[in-house]
């Protein structure tokens, strides 16, 4: 018998709660969205101010993160680096922004922002993945 694990969305919640909690410190106003490990949106919360693309942006990040199983800044490095074919894959968002959850050495979702700038995003994405680490 096959057993996968998987978040839940009170792990969801605790990944936008501590993706927030970085947010603010720095004064920043962006989208956290949690999709699981099939890149559906498990939770999605717009901080006040935030630009209304964003919420789209935040999405696309998370499911390229998972259905990439690598950070959405890989993308952009690779596109960077003149690999400028990744763009063409389907479903590739080639911005930083997008980390993968891993649990175990599964993939279970990725966490997806957007608002400021992309590496800034980065860094409010890995504050949520880092919170739920510790739990």
């Amino acid at each position: 018998m096959f057993k996968q694990l998987a978040l839940s969305i009170d792990d969801a919640k605790k990944i936008a709660a501590a993706g927030r909690v970085e947010a603010e410190k720095n004064g920043w106003k962006v989208v956290i969205c949690i999709v699981d490990d099939g890149g559906h949106v498990m939770y999605l919360e717009r901080m006040d101010g935030t630009q209304k693309a964003s919420s789209v942006i935040a999405v696309e990040k998370g499911r390229t993160a998972i259905m990439f199983r690598r950070p959405s800044g890989a993308m952009e490095k690779a596109v960077a680096g003149g690999r400028i074919a990744v763009m063409s894959l389907p479903g590739a968002t080639t911005v930083e922004g997008g980390i993968p959850i891993v649990v175990d050495g599964e993939f279970v979702g990725a966490v997806g922002v957007s608002g400021v700038q992309s590496h800034e995003d980065a860094q409010v994405a890995q504050a949520g993945i880092n919170a739920l680490a510790q739990a």
